[in-house]
């Protein structure tokens, strides 16, 4: 009875060992690998090393998060009422929801830029575009919230923007769709040569950050997608991308 239950441990000991010892899975190398987690872990008390600040789309709002820990600190309202913050109903900041064509509470928030002294971001303020109703905002950093909203004028689907020249003297911002200047009714096809592109240059005031239009150029009427001003030798460029050259309006031009 004793050797069978000796024989019986052995073999059950050398299972346990080949197991112990076999081949790993390939599950034990990826995201699922023990320490995968410790690796992204920030304790209590600690920083992130990076904070990354994520456009909203039609929520109209800003989320940022922690990297590499993922945590997501804060939802700030900007071009959307957020009742349990009291944002768009309170009397600080309902008015910035106000615009000429009355009040609209929400948007397509897209590309946040942040501001920057000599090319370097220096964390004062975010700037993002509200891309249905033309507007750019800014959110101060020191608090995390939205202070100032303005409206953008010959503008129509504020898409290429916003973005901050090296020392924050602009916020560029450019129209995704050309309209009439001025505008008024016009039959779409007398688009062509008729529509303008507005690329609009925003100034930031260096000591309290308060906005304003300084500047519009009027361009050909083309559909203005995105932009970067430039940096060190190139400071004073200004770069846009764009489609429909053609000023084409009919539907099989516009797909093709």
């Amino acid at each position: 009875m004793k050797n069978i239950f000796k024989s019986t441990f052995i073999v059950a000991l050398l299972t346990v060992f080949i197991v112990a010892c076999g081949p790993k899975k390939k599950s034990d190398s990826g995201a699922l690998a023990q320490g995968a987690a410790e690796k992204v872990y920030v304790k209590p008390g600690d920083h992130d090393e990076f904070y990354a600040f994520v456009s909203g789309g039609f929520s109209g709002q800003v989320a940022v998060y922690g990297l590499p820990s993922g945590r997501l600190f804060k939802v700030i309202p900007v071009f959307s009422q957020d009742a349990e913050k009291a944002y768009g109903y309170n009397e600080e900041t309902k008015p910035m929801l106000n615009t000429s064509h009355g009040f609209v509470p929400w948007d397509d928030a897209h590309h946040p830029d942040i501001s920057q002294s000599k090319g370097e971001l220096d964390g004062r303020y975010l700037f993002i575009n509200g891309n249905n109703t033309p507007r750019i905002a800014k959110i101060d950093l020191s608090t995390f919230e939205t202070t100032e909203i303005i409206e953008i004028p010959n503008s129509a689907g504020n898409h290429s923007s916003s973005f901050v020249t090296e020392n924050t003297e602009y916020v560029v911002a450019g129209t995704r769709f050309s309209v009439p200047v001025p505008q008024r009714d016009m039959p779409i096809k007398d688009y062509k040569g008729n529509f303008k592109g507005a690329l609009s240059f925003i100034s930031v005031n260096p000591e309290d950050g308060k906005m304003d239009i300084k500047f519009q150029v009027i361009m050909p009427g083309f559909n203005y997608d995105l932009a970067h001003p430039g940096r060190g030798k190139s400071h004073g460029w200004f770069f846009f991308s764009t489609y429909n050259t053609e000023e084409a309006s009919t539907l099989l031009e516009v797909n093709a």
